[in-house]
């Protein structure tokens, strides 16, 4: 007989669920965050060079210096952090492998990490994996505010992190300077790390803006910030992450990261140092291409009867179904929406750790604007199929 193993009862990814679903319709998907389309030109380029130039073998597990230089550069022009390439940047596969490794260094069975609920769902299986336990302050539609005292009254001898998102995954929030020093100050009263997850720190829409909890008084020591090329450049299947951190939180990162994966790809590595030269003006127009798409999918899903806040940050809309269907529960709604209109979103009830009261009556969905016009226009014309006036 096979032997249950300690993932018998983990339940499969929400986004594997539903891009399954959306394939084997053929949906239009929303609901997986994927660029349906390439990021710039000469960074496919750089990579195609890299591999002809020979970089095809094992890079350093900490990430070859070039990428490490750089991504150290972004944070001193960027937000003023400066960080040692050499002994507090670290090159890990993907953010996902980035928060991995943070909480296995960190947390260990019988410990306890705090995180704001709905959260990228890696959080509660990189604590299941370390034998630790997630406990979760649930926000609340519309506004999605924190409140830090819930966050403070969830602290025991136990705790030894908090797990923060900002830009926010799925609301599209961008926490205040007001919400993340209430953060901080538990942070430091209780002497925590801070793991802040700010992979879409670059998918900002005025008047917002990404404050970094490590740019916080006393907060640079205590916090791990993870970010990812793949949001900023358009690459999410080349998985080229990486976290910055003081060395005495680095050193414990990397011992967990040389036995997982041991390096990220070098000739993707490499591709990536191109990317961080594009300057200025990339930035820019990168923010004013998804501001276009953010406004072009808002103002469908609001004509189709949902109810949505503004994003401030990220590629995602949560919204409301409330006056569409008021007693279907969000997993039953997206499974219709993509079984009978075709269009893939992302309930939000998974993204909450299972009972909590909050996702039990949740009637909230993620739509993700990642995608090309035309994509984004299809979406379009099913939205209208659903509007309360069609």
């Amino acid at each position: 007989m096979i032997p249950q193993h300690r993932w018998q009862t983990y339940p499969t990814s929400i986004f594997s669920i539903m891009s399954a679903e959306a394939n084997s319709v053929g949906a239009v998907n929303l609901a997986q965050g994927f660029p349906d389309f390439n990021g710039p030109e000469e960074i496919i380029q750089a990579a195609a060079e890299a591999m002809k130039k020979g970089h095809n073998q094992y890079a350093p597990a900490t990430g070859i210096k070039p990428l490490r230089d750089a991504i150290s550069r972004r944070y001193q022009k960027a937000y003023g952090l400066k960080y040692d390439s050499d002994r507090e940047v670290t090159v890990l596969t993907g953010a996902t492998e980035a928060i991995w490794c943070a909480v296995q260094a960190f947390c260990g069975p019988g410990d306890e990490a705090i995180g704001i609920a709905p959260f990228y769902d890696s959080y509660p299986a990189a604590c299941h994996a370390g034998g630790a336990t997630l406990k979760t302050v649930a926000l609340q539609p519309p506004h999605w505010k924190i409140d830090a005292d819930a966050i403070e009254r969830l602290v025991t001898k136990k705790t030894k992190m908090i797990l923060i998102n900002t830009p926010h995954n799925p609301t599209g929030r961008v926490l205040t300077r007001a919400e993340m020093e209430a953060i901080a100050d538990v942070a430091r009263k209780h002497d925590l790390i801070v793991m802040s997850d700010e992979v879409y720190e670059e998918i900002i829409f005025k008047p917002a803006t990404h404050i970094p909890m490590a740019s916080l008084p006393g907060m640079w020591d205590r916090t791990i910030t993870i970010s990812s090329t793949s949001k900023t450049f358009s690459f999410t299947g080349w998985k080229i992450g990486y976290a910055c951190a003081p060395a005495a939180l680095t050193e414990g990162l990397r011992r967990v990261h040389q036995f997982t994966v041991f390096c990220s790809a070098t000739p993707l590595q490499h591709a990536m140092v191109r990317a961080f030269e594009l300057g200025d003006d990339y930035y820019k127009q990168f923010r004013a291409d998804y501001l276009t798409r953010r406004d072009t999918l808002l103002v469908a899903i609001r004509a189709a009867g949902f109810e949505a806040q503004t994003p401030e940050g990220t590629y995602f809309i949560s919204a409301g179904y409330e006056r569409l269907a008021p007693d279907v529960n969000d997993m039953d709604f997206s499974l219709d929406l993509v079984r009978k209109k075709k269009l893939a979103t992302i309930p939000l009830s998974p993204f909450y750790l299972p009972g909590d009261s909050v996702a039990k009556d949740l009637r909230q969905v993620r739509f993700a604007f990642c995608k090309t016009p035309e994509t984004l226009e299809k979406a379009g014309a099913i939205l209208a199929g659903i509007s309360p006036s069609a």
